[in-house]
């Protein structure tokens, strides 16, 4: 079997530092909010070149309290993209806001920069652009129009660790940047972990006591806050794998290079990256008309694939009361996710196994 992503081999060539990660976090006796974390909001926060990095309990609680730390709630709209995984609106939905989707521009799982104006009303507060599969949204297209009619700027950079758009980093663009350390990602925890950067000190500052119960010490509690602290022993680990951050996602580069070259003329739509665009492939996404026969058929060759995602947000049960449930009413969404397939990519990966995707690939005959 082929697998879509191993963290178990990915864990096993670090094994000895992600052990004395943990052990030294047993053995220093604080658990909560303590050096470790400090530690890797320093490290992390100069990676992407952000003045100050909040860790947080995870992606979700990322987005959250961003949200709220800017008083975005009932009878705001805040706009985001009509295909993205659906913690997005989630946030949004959270807050009492409500979402505004965005569809992709043609040929693009990622929004239509030329959409923004038409999508902004008085209610509207913030953008949420997302960094989706690992390569950046059109930032310097879209934060000139976001900035003209004062709206706040979010980057959900959950799947985008390393990615540059024009060699700057996620958060370059925006007020502030949600990350989510889910295992899956190109940074991942041993479990749930997230955090927030920024360059506004003052938001920096709102953020650090609303992640830790509304509290700036202990027993005085300022805002109606959330226990959204990132681990002790998450960021041990987080700090011990950021080490080799780069080092994988170069490796995925080359995979998405094998791909690219080796699947032209089939009939899978590939993606197209900008030149503008230093894409880290959290995930290789292709479209074809007859995707579920496709990923059925890999399945039987021992290929494993996922679907990102089968269920555009605005089709969502959770997100009826919304009133964009009717078919057709999001076109671009709705077509991906009937014929997005996400192929194997990981450092785990060896150019046989990608070899061997593309030639069953190759070989498919609907």
């Amino acid at each position: 079997m082929i697998p879509f992503l191993d963290l178990a081999s990915i864990h096993k060539s670090i094994r000895h530092e992600l052990a004395h990660a943990i052990e030294e976090t047993i053995t220093g006796g604080t658990y909560i909010l303590g050096s470790r974390v400090t530690r890797f909001e320093a490290e992390y926060g100069q990676y992407t070149q952000a003045r100050h990095c909040i860790g947080v309990g995870n992606g979700l609680d990322a987005l959250i309290l961003t949200l709220r730390a800017w008083n975005i709630g009932p009878g705001d709209e805040v706009i985001v993209p009509s295909h993205t995984a659906f913690p997005t609106w989630l946030a949004v939905m959270e807050t009492g806001a409500t979402p505004v989707p965005w569809e992709p521009a043609p040929a693009s799982y990622h929004v239509d920069p030329k959409l923004l104006p038409s999508l902004i009303s008085p209610r509207t507060k913030a953008i949420i652009p997302v960094h989706l599969y690992g390569w950046c949204a059109d930032m310097s297209a879209i934060a000139p129009i976001a900035r003209q009619f004062g709206l706040k700027i979010l980057e959900d950079a959950a799947q985008a660790h390393g990615a540059r758009w024009q060699d700057q980093p996620p958060g370059h663009w925006g007020d502030a940047a949600a990350w989510s350390f889910y295992p899956s990602k190109n940074l991942g925890a041993l479990g749930d972990a997230g955090a927030i950067t920024t360059n506004d000190a003052q938001l920096a500052e709102k953020l650090f006591i609303l992640r830790n119960y509304g509290s700036p010490r202990k027993y005085v509690n300022w805002y109606r806050g959330m226990n959204s602290r990132l681990d002790e022993i998450q960021a041990a680990i987080l700090s011990a794998k950021l080490r080799f951050l780069d080092q994988w996602n170069q490796r995925r580069r080359q995979i998405a290079n094998l791909y690219l070259e080796g699947l032209q003329g089939t009939a899978c739509e590939l993606p197209s990256i900008p030149p503008e665009s230093h894409s880290v492939w959290h995930i290789f996404p292709i479209q074809h008309p007859a995707r579920d026969t496709l990923q059925r058929y890999l399945s039987r060759n021992r290929i494993q694939t996922l679907i990102h995602y089968p269920i555009p947000p605005h089709n969502q049960e959770a997100a009826q009361y919304l009133g964009w449930g009717e078919q057709g009413l999001l076109p671009l969404a709705e077509r991906i996710a009937r014929e997005q397939l996400s192929l194997p990519i990981g450092p785990h990966l060896s150019d046989d196994d990608v070899h061997a995707v593309i030639d069953r690939i190759w070989r498919f005959d609907p």
